[in-house]
């Protein structure tokens, strides 16, 4: 990766000082925000909370325009390169596949000036995708706020606590954990190489999530249970909890109890009711058998039964 200038940086790390100290406050920096999603606004309106001023945003579609407008008004709808003239920190809010064709065509327009901060959201990329811009002068970082967002001033609240996934150089440590500490995160280093490994993980996690969730209550409601979120909440959140804390040791169910009898009775009503989702049902069954042997909470030869029933053609 291309090094930035030495001078330039030290002039700007030396006001964030020590972020652990209560009594430091950082230099206040103009910022910008290219891409009023759901994620800019609400990061934009977190450093202005802290003292920060926001002087220019950038947005495509109506919603993202109304969004900026109700978490940062009078803010200034402008376009990209605009956005980058007016301010010391700009941040890359886009879309994962997007922000490689932004940061190139930013830096071969000449919008990016030494010492500004350029820094982006994506949990999928680390600073390399930066590099343009770090060849240009800039300071690069990569800060991951680690939540689902709504694009509403819910998220500033939620945002109390919220692991960032930051990538930085080591130089540039201190204003990447001074910047997070302000939005009220707390940062989790996450080297440039296994990044993309990281994003891997809150993807499978948080996405296949939601998705299990929403099939669960599609379930439930053709059982004709009225409102199946008060049944799955407590159970879920219960769940949830408990393989946070204990990971596999927290299985529970037929899998975990290597009953094959129930296994098939599932299968045989989501092959009736809704073959897609029993599809995803063998493959998480699969997944958790497999888990569960290694693990040492499930015998051989059940997870042997468990299979064979996962392998059977549903009636």
């Amino acid at each position: 990766m291309s090094t930035f200038d030495e001078a330039g940086f030290e002039a700007l790390a030396d006001p964030f000082g020590d972020p652990a100290d209560p009594g430091n406050r950082p230099a206040r920096l103009t910022v910008g925000v290219v891409g009023t999603g759901r994620v800019g606004p609400a990061l934009g309106a977190a450093l202005q909370l802290a003292g920060h001023r926001v002087v220019a945003a950038s947005g495509v579609s109506a919603t993202s325009r109304r969004r900026a407008e109700a978490l940062l008004p009078g803010v200034k709808l402008v376009s990209p390169p605009q956005v980058l003239a007016a301010a010391d920190l700009v941040l890359l809010t886009v879309p994962d596949d997007a922000l490689a064709d932004l940061v190139t065509g930013l830096a071969a327009t000449g919008a990016i000036r030494p010492g500004q901060l350029v820094v982006h959201t994506s949990g999928a990329h680390g600073v390399a995708v930066l590099e343009p811009a770090t060849r240009a002068g800039a300071l690069p970082l990569a800060l991951h706020p680690a939540m689902t967002f709504t694009g509403t001033s819910v998220d500033l609240a939620r945002l109390a606590g919220c692991p960032f996934g930051v990538t930085a150089p080591q130089e540039l440590r201190p204003v990447a954990e001074a910047l997070v500490v302000e939005m009220g995160g707390e940062p989790e280093w996450v080297p440039e190489e296994v990044r993309p490994l990281y994003h891997t993980a809150l993807a499978h996690g948080a996405n296949h999530l939601v998705t299990l969730v929403a099939q669960a209550l599609e379930l439930l409601r053709t059982a004709g249970v009225a409102e199946p979120g008060r049944l799955l909440g407590p159970l879920l959140g219960a769940a949830l909890d408990n393989s946070l804390r204990s990971g596999d040791a927290a299985l529970t169910g037929p899998v975990a109890r290597g009953d094959a009898g129930t296994l098939r009775r599932h299968l045989h009503q989501l092959g009736t009711v809704a073959p897609d989702i029993g599809q995803a049902y063998r493959a998480m069954a699969r997944a958790t058998a497999q888990r569960a042997v290694r693990s040492g909470s499930l015998k051989e030869e059940s997870a042997a039964a468990l299979l064979d029933v996962l392998n059977e053609e549903t009636p």
